[in-house]
């Protein structure tokens, strides 16, 4: 007997996933069916796939030169579906996005509707990480990373770019005073990143001619948090204009020191991971970003 797609999916899902009930969970399965899948698989082959142990699940070594076959081929059905699906010029089947929770919030999410609007056929799976990830592992079409790239493996189209700019709120400087120069920010509530750490150095010159480089007395992995501590009187934070624009046109929050603000643009890149030729899925949702965003649109 010949191993099914579904099988395919269940091993690999377990395998991305971690465990077998996370897996069912991914793949809108029992934990039995899922565990039923794999005990199938692995006897048509006549080999252990998997190594379990109290705590984890581990690939054996057949199951690691298995996997990789799954991967390439499970890829090659969608992609052979995605070729029907343009020959009624239409992208379709499932698209998984990750963005950082700010970026999903303030830019992306609000722009859902009107890009299932055009492509009606696809369907959008929606993940927020506020670090980065493996795209394999995590089954992952498109990551919106903002900053600088590192990974020369992926392929990555710029879609934006967003200025930083420190702000408070009208509240927290009623309470606390506007500072008047760079130096007085010591004497502040600062709000800052838990990483990467370049992110605590704001866009103004410290004493010494260099970039200030804060010590926050209060730490988070997103900027949506920060945002969120800064509406609500908790300090002073150096954010991007995606997610503070609306805020600073509605004065919820006030640019400080905006003559003395250096230009300090973070770039917004869409990257994702193709052997091949790119998805006319991913093709469809990074050129429907990059035209809905344009370079400007996150300035005053």
């Amino acid at each position: 007997m010949k191993a099914t797609l579904d099988e395919m999916q269940a091993f690999q899902a377990v395998v991305d996933c971690g465990s077998i009930s996370a897996a069912a969970e991914q793949l809108g399965q029992t934990v039995s069916a899922t565990s039923r899948s794999l005990a199938r698989l692995e006897e048509k082959l006549n080999t252990s796939l998997l190594s379990r142990t109290t705590r984890r699940l581990k690939l054996t070594e057949e199951g690691q030169l298995y996997l990789e076959r799954v991967r390439d081929i499970l890829t090659s059905v969608e992609e052979s579906e995605e070729l029907l699906a343009l020959r009624r010029d239409q992208p379709a089947g499932l698209l998984r996005v990750d963005a950082a929770s700010p970026f999903m919030l303030h830019v992306i999410a609000p722009r859902v509707a009107d890009y299932q609007q055009q492509y009606p056929e696809v369907q959008l799976e929606l993940n927020s990480n506020e670090g980065i990830i493996d795209l394999l592992e995590r089954r992952t079409d498109i990551a919106i990373r903002i900053g600088r790239l590192k990974d020369s493996t992926l392929r990555a189209m710029p879609i934006a770019s967003s200025q930083m700019r420190v702000v408070a709120s009208p509240g927290y400087l009623a309470q606390r005073g506007m500072p008047v120069s760079v130096a007085e920010l010591a004497s502040h509530r600062l709000l800052g990143f838990t990483q990467p750490e370049s992110l605590n150095e704001w866009p103004l010159l410290a004493e010494d001619g260099q970039l200030l480089h804060i010590h926050p007395q209060v730490k988070a992995s997103s900027g949506e948090t920060l945002r969120q501590m800064a509406l609500n009187d908790g300090g002073i934070a150096c954010l991007s204009d995606f997610m503070t624009r609306a805020d600073r046109q509605s004065g919820r929050l006030v640019q400080l020191f905006p003559e003395l603000t250096l230009v300090s643009r973070q770039s917004i890149n869409a990257v994702y991971y193709r052997n091949t030729t790119v998805s006319a899925r991913i093709k469809s949702f990074v050129d429907f970003l990059a035209s809905t965003i344009g370079p400007q649109s996150f300035d005053d």
